[in-house]
């Protein structure tokens, strides 16, 4: 019996979906905004439960975000919803302009991001995404794991006062965190303790992790895995505690090496703890039609890719 294992399969974007209904039963605020992805996105059960607290924008993702800085102005808690590369590369100029800058309540709610959004290729496989938003002052960032840490995610953001970036994925996906957990924003998460070395791992890449350390486990190697959902702002105690004690670290994530997780960790790390590090990212590269396993195969954000990263770490 693996020491993890998953319970079912299913995808990420399900659990902001199912979160978002139940936002929508909690709180009368709660309003939602999509691009003419209402069923990517999930929202369906949203729009047909409360259709008065429901805009559909179309095709038209600069407008969205200008009408949920406006709903915010007014005292509502807006949710927008379109793919991640619209959510952010579209959309930039405005959520600058007029959410960041300003600090607006508002969540945006980006679906189908990373290479695992699959066939649709390069064009829609946005990698870069992570490193835009961390960089805009006062912008929350959160990549969950799974369908249950995606729906706890979609609560939490609800009670934060401030924007929000929350991304996630297409692809079913193995569902294997607690079902009834606390979701705290910019609070690490331990899934095993070891003294060989760090590794951290954030969306899709944590279960490909957890794989990794089993795998390496058998040779030897004790693996401290550690869940980073919220990029910025960075868990910066629970990272430090513990390099300090394992002196080695990987990171893995489905985004480009330049701007994402890893980045972020390194940089601390070269200000606090210097240490040996590796960091498992899309190398300056687009994306490419495909199966997501494959794809995340061949640009080596795999659980034998991760293990491999972990042996050279310690050869260093």
């Amino acid at each position: 019996m693996p020491k993890y294992s998953y319970t079912e399969m299913k995808d990420t974007r399900s659990g902001f979906g199912d979160g978002l209904l139940e936002l929508g039963k909690k709180n009368p605020n709660i309003v939602a905004l999509c691009a003419d992805l209402t069923g990517s996105l999930k929202m369906n059960a949203f729009q047909d439960e409360f259709p008065d607290r429901f805009i559909q924008a179309g095709i038209a993702e600069a407008n969205m975000m200008g009408v949920a800085a406006g709903l915010a102005i007014g005292g509502k808690i807006p949710f927008t919803g379109t793919f991640a590369n619209f959510s952010t590369g579209r959309v930039y100029d405005q959520i600058r302009q007029s959410i960041a800058y300003s600090g607006k309540n508002v969540k945006i709610c980006a679906s189908h991001a990373g290479l695992t959004l699959g066939e649709d290729g390069a064009t829609h496989q946005i990698l870069e995404d992570i490193g835009m938003m961390k960089m805009l002052p006062g912008m929350t960032v959160i990549n969950p794991a799974d369908y249950h840490q995606t729906k706890a995610a979609t609560l939490a953001i609800a009670e934060h006062d401030g924007p929000v970036y929350l991304r996630f994925g297409r692809p079913k996906w193995p569902v294997f965190t607690d079902p009834n957990q606390k979701f705290e924003i910019g609070k690490a998460v331990k899934f095993q303790d070891g003294s060989d070395v760090s590794l951290f791992a954030t969306g899709h890449c944590l279960w490909e992790s957890l794989k990794a350390a089993e795998e390496l486990e058998k040779e030897g190697v004790s693996v401290e895995v550690i869940n980073i959902h919220t990029i910025k702002p960075l868990d910066e105690k629970a990272i430090l505690e513990s390099v300090a004690k394992t002196k080695r670290v990987v990171s893995a994530e489905e985004h480009q090496i330049n701007g994402g997780l890893g980045e972020s960790i390194a940089s601390l790390l070269s200000r606090e703890l210097p240490a040996h590090m590796e960091i498992v990212g899309v190398n300056d590269k687009f994306g490419e039609s495909g199966k997501p396993a494959e794809l995340l195969e061949k640009y080596g954000l795999g659980s034998g890719s991760i293990a491999e990263a972990v042996r050279r770490v310690l050869k260093r």
